[in-house]
This record gives C-alpha cells, structure tokens and sequence, in this order.
C-alpha cells in the first residue's frame, strides 16, 4: 500500500534549521495536498536549587501564579512568531499558507510531546530536523531525534542539517 499523508507534524526547536524542516514538510504536503501542524515544544528546566531559593523567598502560590501566568505569555508570543516564520517563507507562495492548519506550542520533554502530537492529530507524518550538536563519524541524531524515531508509530522523515532547502 502506497502511503497517503494527509495530516503532517512539523516539530521545530526554532533553531537555524527550522527553515530546512519547514520546507521538507511543505513539499510533502504540496504532493499529497496535505496539513501541516507546527509544534515547538518548551523543554522544562529544572535548577531545583534556584527554584527552591525563589519558592521560599516569594511563596510557592505565588510562584506558581507566576510561572501560569507567564507561560501563556510565553506560548502567545511563540505561537505568534510560529505564524510570522510560516509566512514570510511563504510570500512568494501565499496559497500555501492554506495548508497550515496550526501552531502549537506545549511544554515538557521534547519527544513525547511531539509523540502526544502526533497521536492526538492523527499525524501520518512526523517531520523533525537533526539537531545534533556534534561533527562525528558516522552522524548521530539528537537526542530529541533519536527518541522520536524510536518510539513513533508513524513514518518519521529527518531534515539533515545541511540541505539546499
């Protein structure tokens, strides 16, 4: 059976090689006339000893209040710059911005909320770059990478990080 992506999942760390994954995704979805969702995924840091430190200084409801209100803030401002990214690639294509249906940003460990994404969207595909940090022989994945590939129940294409995209 010959694959149909109809639902495809763009999973950016909005680094430099965000505009490569992009347009992978965007050639998929032009052949097979699909959707494309954008996820950014906001990993949790944890430096458990200033946390601790501002927890007790401030009050740990109020910190809490804090980091609440703070991240809807945070996931707008994203979301937003998500938005801006997908159109100015596409300026000289501007129809195309009708094949992405979405932005989302979550927050927690990179590669099962990319998986939940995918899962919860009904994803056919998953689109994500390699982000490894280093220039070994023979090339490992990052580690986001190497976990989505390996727990993801749908085909994963992995954008090198160096394409003429």
């Amino acid at each position: 059976m010959i694959p149909q992506y109809k639902t495809i999942l763009c999973a950016t760390a909005m680094s430099p090689r965000t505009k490569q994954t992009f347009c992978h995704a965007l050639t998929i979805a032009r052949a097979f006339n699909a959707k494309i969702f954008i996820l950014h995924v906001l990993t949790s840091i944890e430096p458990s000893a200033v946390v601790n430190l501002v927890s007790t200084m401030m009050g740990e409801d109020r910190l809490a209040d804090l980091e609440i209100e703070h991240k809807g803030e945070v996931i707008g401002k994203i979301k937003q710059v998500l938005e801006e990214f997908a159109r100015e690639e596409l300026t000289e294509h501007p129809e195309d911005m009708d094949m992405v249906a979405g932005f989302e940003v979550h927050h927690g460990s990179p590669s099962q909320e990319i998986l939940k994404a995918a899962e919860r969207l009904g994803a056919d595909l998953i689109v994500i770059g390699n982000h490894t940090k280093f220039r070994v022989v023979p090339p490992f994945l990052g580690n986001v990478t190497e976990k989505v590939l390996s727990k993801s129940r749908i085909p994963v294409l992995v954008a090198p990080k160096s394409t003429s995209a």
